[in-house]
Formats: C-alpha cells, structure tokens, sequence
C-alpha cells in the first residue's frame, strides 16, 4: 500500500511543512542509526518501530479524529500530571514534544541561553511550528516543578492559548501534601468543565485500573531486564518507556506485555543483546524525552548495557501503583494524591527517597555502576548529583557524572568519558 498523505492534515495543523519534513529527515535517520541497526532486538519491538513512524501520522490522526467525536486531548511536560483524571472525562493524555535541540536559535529569543535545554525545546517547536501534539491539544498542562518552567511557562502563556497551570509541593510535609490535593481537585473540576463530562467513582475508578495495568506491564518490563544477560538494551527500553506517554494506554498495554511474554523466553533460553557479564549500568538523573537518545546509545556502544532508568522516564514515574479502593470519588481521588506524592522528584527538599531509591535499584538489577545524566542547568538534579556520588561512592559504587544538552556537539568527549567508566568496572573498580 502507497504510504498515508498525512500533509493535509498537518497543514490544518499550521504546521511549518518544510521545516517538519526536515525534522522528521533527521530523527528518521537518528532512529535507523540508533535503533534498527541494533543487533538480536526481540521481534516485539516491531511494534514501537511501528509507532515510532507514524508518531507523527497515525496517531496524530488518532487523535484528530478523537477531538472530531467530542473527546479532548491534554498535553503535559511531567508525569505530576495524572493521567487517571484525564482518562476519567474520556480524555486522550499525550506527553508533548521536549526532547530535541531543534528551535534554539528561537527559544532564546524568549528565554536566557541558560536555560536548560528541555524548556528550549518545547519553546522552539512551538516556535517553528513542527510539533503536531502541541497543536492537537485543546489544554496544555505546565506545572510548577522548577524554577525554570515556572518562569518559562509566564512566556510560553503567550504563544498558545490553552496553557493550564498547576502547582505543585516542594516538601513532603502535611501542608505539601494539602497543596496537591488541592490542585488535583481543581484540576478534575477544569477537566470536567472543559470536556462537558462529570467524573464519577465508575469512571475514575476504570481509569485508575486502565494506568495500573500500563504501569504493571512496565514493572513486568523491568523485572525481566535484572536477569543476566539483558534479554533487551537499554535503548529499546527507554524507547517502551518514552511511548507509554502518548501511545493509546490498553494498546500500549498489550504490546509491552506481548514483548515480555518473548523476553520471559529469552531469560530462560540464557539469550541477551549482550554476553553475559557485560558491564551493567544504571541511568539516573533527569528525564530523557523523545528523541533524546544520546548517552544511552554511546552507553551501549562502549561496551555497556543499560539496565534501568532511575528517571522521570522509567521508574520514578511508573514505580507506585494508585490504591483501587474506594466507593466515592472523593475516595479514590485521594488515592491519586498519594500515589503521586511519593515520587521523589528532585524539586523535593529534603529528598532522600531519592538516594534510597538509587541504592535500591543498583542491588535490585545487580548494576555495577550508576551514570548520573543531568541537562545543563537543570539545577535540582544537578544539586542532587555531587552528594550522590559521595554516598554511593562510599558504598563502593561506581559513578560516572554526566552534564550535556540535546545537541551533538559534545558525543565524542562523552564517549572517552564512558569509554573510561566502563573499563573501570570491567576491572572491578
């Protein structure tokens, strides 16, 4: 069958059609490069290659077609966000477009060339008009996480008319906890006004069931990467991981659990993407959003095999399951607010949730080693970073701190780094 014309459809967009095909020339390439050039990926990984190409066609069609028939699309940068209330007023949550160096030279025409680079992003696909997620949402959720959105969303307030703002603890304290339960019931209220829908205990209790399940494919996912060998790289999984936020959730579901039906095999067939006893590493740090896979690909190149992300996307944001139980929705929003305040982001002070998370998952998937990533002015992560490396150090660790952007200009400086790290745990360091 000749490929789908999807120009139309980006066109009633206002997508920037030149610079949307050059965009998508380059992640095509960076895609087979990176990924389709991997050598024994599980054959459950033809459908991420398959929604990958189309994320900008297929589902965005999908979507279109969803806000056609009444439903509405929420768009969000953090996974504070919770998908359970969108689902509850039939709404479509989709995680919007943050993880490229594309539109620098416009972004810092708002926004200090100090920024880090995931607040650019989404500024220069906005501004170039190349992201179709951005443009088929009819709310964009911003919330105050760190000092750098904050201020950024004042400016971003002005370039699109849907922006919502939610505020969001800094403290795990009785009070933190009360500013959340706040704000995620303002939040239901809008979602309900702005989709015509009330959320009932049915509703929002099929939806908690409908994000336990995606979450519990993922943990399934998880456990499987702690045998050895790997039965899956470290970039496929983040790739799993970088979907779940805007695939359809019960056909992402069934995809992640078929693939690990495969994986189950491949642990006990002993089959991995690398020989066992190959240098295992964790990813901590700050989220990686699509396409940002740089570090984890000069990782597996150097000899390496990434066994878990310690990360917005990865377990930080799928670790907790939200309480089913409950006959009112007062009841079960409740549970939505405590599930999400265990995540242990760093905007939290103190937060040694955090540390003991890391520790837990080194002994967890047997890593014998931690790579700390962290994008350049990304001050909460990267104030975290120093007495990580300390404490796990001192614990006979070994820790590897890395501070980049999206572009790739610094690859071959970070491949001697990685080179080096991984020779160090070859020796047992």
């Amino acid at each position: 069958m000749p490929p789908t014309n999807y120009r139309p459809m980006w066109t009633e967009l206002g997508l920037d059609l030149a610079k949307h095909d050059a965009l998508l020339g380059v992640l095509g390439k960076v895609y087979r490069d990176y990924f389709l050039s991997q050598t024994g990926r599980p054959a459950g990984m033809d459908y991420f290659n398959f929604v990958i190409s189309e994320v900008h066609g297929l589902r965005i069609k999908e979507l279109m077609d969803a806000r056609k028939a009444g439903r509405k699309v929420i768009g969000s940068f953090c996974l504070y966000v919770p998908e359970e209330l969108i689902l509850a007023v039939d709404g479509i949550s989709v995680g919007l477009c943050s993880g490229a160096d594309f539109g620098t030279e416009q972004a810092e025409r708002y926004l200090p060339r100090n920024t880090c680079a995931l607040i650019k992003s989404f500024f220069g696909f906005t501004l170039e008009k190349v992201c179709p997620f951005i443009a088929a949402c009819d709310m964009i959720v911003g919330e105050n996480t760190c000092d750098g959105k904050k201020k950024a969303y004042e400016t971003f307030n002005t370039l699109i008319p849907q922006l919502y703002i939610m505020d969001l603890p800094q403290m795990k304290s009785d009070a933190g906890r009360a500013l959340l339960s706040a704000e995620y019931l303002r939040f239901m209220r809008d979602l309900e006004k702005l989709s015509g829908r009330t959320i009932t205990a049915e509703s929002l209790g099929k939806a908690i069931d409908t994000v336990n399940k995606k979450r519990a494919a993922l943990h399934r996912l998880a456990a499987l990467r702690k045998a050895d060998p790997a039965p899956i790289s470290g970039l496929d999984a983040l790739l799993i991981n970088q979907v779940a936020f805007y695939d359809e959730p019960v056909r992402f579901t069934a995809s992640v659990n078929a693939l690990c039906d495969e994986l189950e095999k491949r642990v006990v067939a002993g089959q991995g993407v690398a020989a066992k006893g190959t240098p295992r590493i964790l990813i901590s740090g700050c989220p990686m959003a699509v396409p940002n896979w740089k570090l984890p690909m000069i990782v597996e190149r150097s000899g390496a095999v990434i066994v878990g992300e310690e990360s917005c996307v990865g377990e930080r944001g799928t670790q907790n399951l939200t309480d089913t139980r409950g006959a009112m929705v007062e009841a079960l929003l409740d549970n939505v607010v405590d599930r999400y305040f265990k995540i242990d982001c760093a905007v939290f002070t103190p937060n040694t949730l955090r540390l003991d998370h890391v520790r837990k998952m080194t002994w967890d998937y047997k890593a014998d080693g931690v790579l700390h990533y962290c994008l350049q002015f990304c001050t909460p992560y990267q104030m975290e970073a120093i007495p990580m490396e300390r404490a796990l150090e001192g614990e006979h660790v070994p820790v590897l701190r890395i501070d980049t952007d999206y572009s790739q200009e610094d690859v071959e400086q970070i491949r001697t780094r990685v080179e080096a790290f991984v020779e160090r745990l070859k020796d047992g360091a």
